[in-house]
């Protein structure tokens, strides 16, 4: 594989921008071969009509051209300047092209020109992000003293109260003083890569302290005892952070009592929120590290890129100045590295490393050919199927419109188990092969959604994955409602006529089991995360709301038709009507309330969220949200009375609010969510950062997300379709919502890459569990 695209793959999502633009320099480098080209062509057809002996004089001349570069002429090829600007104490780098009277040097100069450009881009964002860990990792040990306190305090009271003196050895320090040295002797470099760091699997299995115990006792002896601190003192600085992401908290934060007291709870959950910390530090190093050694092998490939096509030696000066850069010579970060794997194994991990090293670097996740196998067969035994499902109700003749020509049990079966079991799990399916496809083309276009979502790594599924759970649930649906019909109209089940009514409760008991079975089986992981969302949607404002939870609320707006679905099967199995083989749950006033109440409940749960948040964050577009979804629950409940009560009144009515409803999420979707319609962008009407390629694609999107809005106003409209039955109408008209919802999710997750793109946020920010009163009187003189 060639470097440009290992390049690519290597890079962080979110850092794109700040990474060496490899691609524009090899797109000069180009500009330069064919000049150079050319070149040779003209001198070539002046030469051809001369003798052979002039020939091989001109070669010999070009090849001793080439073999000529020692050093003092390649110092005579480029100068790079160092000098500061603006007293920042930041070095930046300018070359001077030593050869511009030469024909065509503008091409090199231009390539120089933006080589150093890209020096000094990686440089800047290196040293911010440098500066950004080192005070993460001062914050951090002050979060290592408050927890030592804390657990010298819970776990032993007495040497607490006797002994208020904490010994903090300084392994337990994440920041040393020798952190911020720029250098060390004893590093391997070359080209600004540390040779010494690169197996980090080898280099794993050893634990070395950076700290010298001479160097320590030095210390101790120096401070008066080392680092012991009065414990009373730290606890009295600090306090548990009152995170309302619970029910309880949240409830206890509204009436003003949330402040916890010190327990063996209260310190298991501070170390779980520390633990999570550090191994979001750890990895936001691990990045760091890979963006320093990627860009430095970058700088590298290019000069000797350049040293091949213009025939001068000037890569190795261009690389002395990149190797003594900040990013070819900083070596904080890997000091860092060492620090919190010492102090995470030491402090989380009981000193087993291995254990430590596990949950400092999860293992990624591999592609398993068994699952593309299943996955086809799977799919292969679906469309057969399907096929057979149809045929059968062809020949039974089971879509006829007019259901008084067809004998009670089979009409029975048409309006109950045709409909709860097809339609069901035909929504869900169809929502998992759109969440496969979304999958996709989030990884073709590098939408970086495992972060997105916060889901833990090695533990997300692929697109091969979900498609592999949506085709096996389809096998089974598809079989479970074939034996419904054979045993219904072929078998003639006389002795036990309700067997076949019991197949589609016992396919869903199936799937409830394993959705909530606790073993390891399945896809256990994804499993948890999803009914955890779930749980949060259900309790929406008692939980703090992150995006997995809105965005599971939003997609539960758009199976509306298949909570109803699972209303009417409650209703028909709960009610026992499944024995005498009758449908008559619309004539119960309960279940006419229900209807109304389950088409609201997933607006009204996005509806509570967005409250929850506009408290929090203070933000009054969480307010128009919020409004947006009122108005929607306004139209739902009068579109539903429609369609049980009818009446012109009930028509209009529908009408307008519906109207309202579908412009005001029109708007939302395309302008908000989307970030399109853009007048002065970059790309008229759309916004200034596009990841597909065909802006047309855009447009398309636009009005398709017009179209499928506008299909639902003909469940109020009802337009007499003579070759579709009322039921099948609803039904397309949901597939179509689901289909919309999909093409939503692509573009809303894309629109937020970009936003964390344009912020480089490329990691989760884990809230401290402690909070040191000193920081709010600092926060007090800043102000």
């Amino acid at each position: 594989m060639k470097f440009g695209k290992i390049f690519k793959k290597q890079m962080v999502p979110e850092w794109v921008e700040a990474y060496m633009d490899y691609n524009g320099l090899k797109r000069i480098l180009k500009q330069i071969r064919s000049y150079k080209h050319s070149k040779l062509t003209r001198v070539a057809s002046r030469v051809s009509q001369q003798a052979e002996a002039l020939h091989r004089s001109f070669s010999g001349l070009s090849f001793h051209h080439r073999n000529s570069g020692g050093g003092d002429i390649e110092d005579q090829v480029i100068k790079v300047d160092t000098f500061q600007q603006d007293d920042s104490h930041r070095n930046l780098y300018k070359t001077k092209f030593l050869k511009k009277s030469e024909e065509g040097s503008e091409f090199e100069e231009s390539f120089f020109k933006k080589l150093d450009e890209n020096l000094n881009k990686v440089n800047r964002f290196y040293r911010e992000k440098v500066e950004e860990v080192l005070e993460e990792a001062a914050l951090l040990d002050k979060q290592m003293d408050a927890l030592i306190a804390l657990r010298v305090k819970v776990k032993k009271p007495d040497d607490a109260s006797s002994n208020t003196n904490l010994d903090k050895h300084p392994s337990d320090k994440v920041v040393v003083d020798d952190v911020r040295t720029p250098g060390s002797a004893n590093r391997d470099m070359v080209h600004g890569i540390d040779r010494t760091s690169i197996p980090e699997e080898e280099a794993s299995h050893i634990v070395t302290d950076i700290v010298p115990a001479s160097h320590t006792d030095e210390n101790e002896e120096e401070d008066g005892g080392g680092d012991k601190q009065d414990l009373h003192e730290i606890l009295d600085r600090v306090k548990m952070n009152d995170a309302l992401d619970s029910p309880l908290s949240t409830l206890k934060g509204l009436f003003g009592d949330s402040k916890e007291p010190v327990s063996k709870k209260g310190l298991k959950k501070a170390e779980e929120q520390l633990r999570l910390v550090f191994s979001e530090f750890y990895q936001k190093l691990r990045r760091l590290k890979e963006y320093s050694f990627m860009n430095l092998l970058a700088f590298s490939k290019i000069m000797k890129k350049y040293e091949k096509i213009a025939s001068r030696n000037a890569s190795r000066n261009y690389m002395k100045t990149v190797d003594n850069s900040l990013i070819g010579s900083s070596d904080e970060v890997n000091r860092l590295l060492e620090r919190v794997e010492v102090t995470f194994v030491k402090h989380f991990s009981s000193g087993n490393r291995r254990e430590g090293m596990k949950c400092l670097r999860p293992k990624v996740k591999r592609e398993r050919h068994r699952v593309t196998f299943f996955s086809g067969f799977f799919s292969g035994c679906s469309i057969a199927l399907i096929v057979a499902v149809v045929f059968k109700i062809e020949s039974r003749k089971l879509m006829e419109k007019d259901y008084e020509l067809v004998p009670c049990e089979l009409s029975c079966l048409t309006l109950t188990s045709l409909f709860m079991s097809c339609s069901l799990f035909g929504y869900i399916i169809l929502h998992m092969l759109i969440y496969s496809a979304n999958i996709y083309f989030w990884r073709l276009y590098r939408v970086n959604y495992t972060f997105i979502f916060g889901f833990k790594q090695g533990t997300e599924l692929g697109y091969r994955e979900v498609f592999l759970v949506s085709t096996g649930l389809a096998v089974l649906a598809f079989i479970c409602f074939l034996l419904n019909l054979q045993f219904d109209m072929d078998w003639k089940m006389k002795d036990n006529n309700t067997l076949p009514e019991v197949i589609p409760l016992g396919l869903v008991t199936m799937v409830l089991f394993i959705l909530f079975c606790p073993l390891n089986i399945i896809y256990r992981s994804s499993r948890v995360f999803f009914l955890r969302s779930l749980l949060h949607c259900i309790c929406a404002p008692l939980y703090e709301v992150t995006l997995p939870d809105f965005f599971l609320a939003d997609h539960l707006t758009s199976q509306v038709q298949a909570i109803r679905s699972l209303e009417l099967f409650i209703c028909y199995y709960g009610l026992g009507e499944y024995m005498q083989r009758q449908e008559k749950c619309h004539s119960h006033g309960v279940y006419n309330v229900f209807y109304f109440v389950v088409g609201v409940i997933p607006y009204w749960l996005r509806f509570l969220q967005c409250i929850r948040r506009l408290c929090e964050e203070k933000d009054s577009v969480h307010g128009y949200n919020a409004l947006k979804y009122m108005l929607t629950i306004i139209a739902v409940i009068i579109r539903t009375a429609f369609e049980l009560k009818k009446g012109r009144n009930w028509m209009i009515l529908a009408l307008v609010s519906s109207g309202v409803a579908i412009c005001m999420n029109t708007f939302w979707d395309i302008v908000i969510d989307w970030g399109l319609l853009r007048r002065h962008s970059k790309n008229p009407y759309l916004r200034d950062k596009l990841l597909v390629p065909h802006k047309s694609v855009y447009f398309a999107a636009m009005v398709v997300d017009v179209i499928l809005r506008v299909a639902w106003m003909q469940l109020v409209l009802e337009f007499n379709l003579k070759s579709l039955h009322k039921v099948a109408v609803s039904t397309i008209i949901s597939c179509l919502e689901i289909v919309r919802r999909g093409m939503w999710s692509f573009f809303r997750l894309e629109n937020e890459h970009l936003n964390n793109v344009g912020k480089y946020r490329a990691f989760k920010s884990v809230p401290h569990p402690f909070h040191y009163y000193d920081d709010d009187e600092t926060d007090d003189k800043d102000d």
